[in-house]
């Protein structure tokens, strides 16, 4: 039983979403790790991203910067690629930067693509938070990533 009670409280702190993107599968890939073209959609619209530069093998680090809209507030973030299996699977460490210099706790990103027909699912896991509370902040903030992103394909489909 406290077996799993102790799973059960870990998949609390554990952020997975589903979506299906309308884009062929080595197209999600190349926009997904592309810098150029990660900084015109990562980040939520209240917060896009102003900078996003990535280095997309294992041991390569990558970093980003969002900023508010009204322009109140930058957000550093960063981390170390894992796993790069093009055009499968991405896993990479993901932490914000601190007011203090340091940074926040650090937690994994595991994203799957997988064909469907012409369109692409993705699974995305992010874990383990923290807090509930920080898991679902990055619920809101990735799937507004992900709205942006879906944009972001329709208007560049031609750059499969």
């Amino acid at each position: 039983m406290a077996m799993g009670n102790a799973a059960t409280a870990q998949d609390d702190h554990v952020l997975t979403i589903e979506r299906e993107f309308n884009a062929p599968r080595a197209l999600v890939w190349k926009m997904f790790t592309d810098p150029r073209h990660a900084a015109n959609w990562m980040g939520p619209p209240d917060y896009p991203s102003v900078f996003h530069d990535a280095d997309v093998r294992p041991g390569g680090k990558w970093r980003g910067r969002l900023r508010a809209t009204d322009g109140s507030r930058e957000l550093g973030q960063g981390g170390e690629y894992r796993e790069v299996r093009e055009p499968e699977r991405l896993a990479f460490t993901f932490y914000w930067d601190q007011d203090d210099g340091s940074r926040g706790p650090e937690t994994l990103v595991e994203i799957d693509f997988a064909e469907r027909g012409s369109k692409t699912l993705m699974k995305f896991r992010q874990g383990v938070f923290n807090t509930k509370e920080n898991r679902d902040g990055h619920r809101v903030g990735w799937n507004g990533s992900f709205d942006r992103f879906a944009k972001y394909l329709s208007s560049h489909g031609e750059e499969a």
